[in-house]
C-alpha cells in the first residue's frame, strides 16, 4: 500500500510518500481502507518534533479518518466487510480506573493515531474495533474524517472542563482553526448568549459569525482584549476557550469576570506565559487544562454530526501525496476549518 511516513523529523521534504507492506488485523481489530484522512495541527508538531518529547519513528501520521472495513480481525463481531465507518482518533490499550470512569484521555495506556502508533496517512489502517464507528450514508467521507479531535477536543473543553451554561458568554480565540470552529457550534448547543471569537482577516470572520459568533474581533490589534470588553458592555466574558497560548494568555485572563473560566488544549505560539497569581485568586478564575476525550463523547459527537447539529467545516481536499502542501496551509494559517486528504487521488 501507499502510505507517508515520518522517518525523521524536519521540514515538509520529511513527509516520506512511499510504499509499506499492507498491515493485517489482528484479534479484535479491523483494517480499514481508507478513504479520507483529516488534518490537524497535531500532525505538523509530529513532523516537526518536540523538544523532550520522542514519537515512535518511522511512523505514519494522521489521526483521523473515514473509509470502509475490508478486513475482520479474529473475535471481531457487530462489524461487517463493506461498511462505512470513521475512526475514532483516541485509542486506549487497557481497561483502567480512568476508562471505568469514562475518562478515557487520561489512562496512562492512551495514545492518539498518528502519534503514538501509525495512523490513517495511508491506503489502509488497521485500528481496534471498537475506534470503528459505523457512519450514515448521507456523511461523506471527507466530512466524517474531518470532524472527530477537533469536536472532541472542542466539546471536552467546552462541555466537560469549562461547563459551558445557558446564559454564558464565550471568548473563542483562532476562529479558523478546526478546534474552534467545532467550540463555537457547542457553546452555541450549550445554551451561550454571546459567543465572540478572535481572528485575522474579515473574511474568516464571516465565516465566524456564519457558524455562530456574534462578534468577531481582530487579534492582530495589540488592543483586542479592550475591544472584547467593549463587545460585552464593560463586563467580560464568562468563558474563554483557547489553543494559541502564550500571545493570549495574559490578556484572556484580564477579559475574564469574576468567577471566569480558562480553558486551552494547546499553545501554538509558545509554552510560557507569565501569570498574575492576584488576578487569578482575586477573581476566582479557573485555570484548565484540556486535552482529547472519550470514546462515548466521540459517538455522541458522530449522532450530532449526523443529525445536522455540528457542521463540519471541510476548507480543501487534497490528494495524498501533497501532504507537504497540507502541512505548508495548516502552518501558514491559510485554512478555514479542516483539511482533508484522498488516497488514492480520486
Amino acid at each position: 500500500m501507499k502510505a507517508v511516513v515520518i522517518h525523521e523529523h524536519g521540514d515538509y521534504d520529511k513527509l516520506v510518500f512511499e510504499d509499506r507492506p499492507t498491515p493485517e488485523p489482528g484479534p479484535g481489530e479491523v483494517r480499514i481502507a481508507v478513504k479520507a484522512a483529516g488534518l490537524n495541527h497535531l500532525d505538523t508538531w509530529v513532523r516537526r518534533g518536540v523538544p523532550g518529547h520522542a514519537f515512535p519513528l518511522p511512523i505514519v501520521p494522521g489521526c483521523d479518518g473515514a473509509g470502509v472495513i475490508d478486513a475482520l480481525g479474529e473475535g471481531v463481531s457487530g462489524l461487517e466487510a463493506g461498511q462505512r465507518v470513521v475512526i475514532a482518533p483516541g485509542v486506549t490499550t487497557k481497561d483502567d480506573v480512568w476508562t471505568a470512569r469514562g475518562l478515557d484521555q487520561l489512562s496512562p495506556s492512551y495514545g492518539i493515531f498518528g502519534e503514538t502508533q501509525d495512523g490513517t496517512c495511508a491506503e489502509q489502517v488497521v485500528v481496534p474495533a471498537r475506534n470503528a464507528l459505523p457512519i450514515a450514508d448521507h456523511l461523506s467521507f471527507e466530512d466524517a474524517a474531518a470532524f472527530p479531535l477537533v469536536s472532541l477536543t472542542a466539546w471536552n473543553m467546552v462541555v466537560r472542563r469549562a461547563k459551558v451554561e445557558p446564559g454564558d458568554t464565550v471568548l473563542v480565540h483562532a476562529a479558523g482553526s478546526g478546534v474552534s470552529t467545532m467550540a463555537i457550534q457547542i457553546a452555541r448547543l450549550a445554551g451561550a448568549k454571546h459567543i465572540l471569537a478572535t481572528t485575522s482577516s474579515e473574511e474568516k470572520a464571516k465565516r465566524a459569525e456564519a457558524l455562530g459568533a456574534d462578534d468577531v474581533v481582530d487579534y492582530t490589534d495589540p488592543n483586542w482584549s479592550r475591544e472584547v470588553k467593549k463587545r460585552t458592555g464593560g463586563r467580560g466574558v464568562d468563558v474563554v476557550v483557547d489553543h494559541v497560548g502564550q500571545a493570549t494568555f495574559a490578556s484572556s485572563l484580564k477579559v475574564l469576570v469574576r468567577g471566569g473560566r480558562y480553558v486551552f488544549c494547546g499553545a501554538t505560539t509558545g509554552p510560557k506565559a507569565d501569570i498574575n497569581l492576584n488576578l487569578v485568586f482575586f477573581k476566582n478564575i479557573a485555570v484548565l487544562g484540556s486535552t482529547m476525550g472519550s470514546l462515548g463523547d466521540v459517538h455522541r459527537l458522530l449522532g450530532l454530526v449526523e443529525a445536522g447539529k455540528l457542521e463540519v467545516v471541510v476548507d480543501d481536499v487534497l490528494p495524498l501525496d501533497q501532504v507537504g502542501e497540507a502541512h505548508r496551509r495548516i502552518e501558514n494559517r491559510e485554512v478555514f476549518g479542516k483539511l482533508v486528504l484522498r488516497p488514492g487521488g480520486e
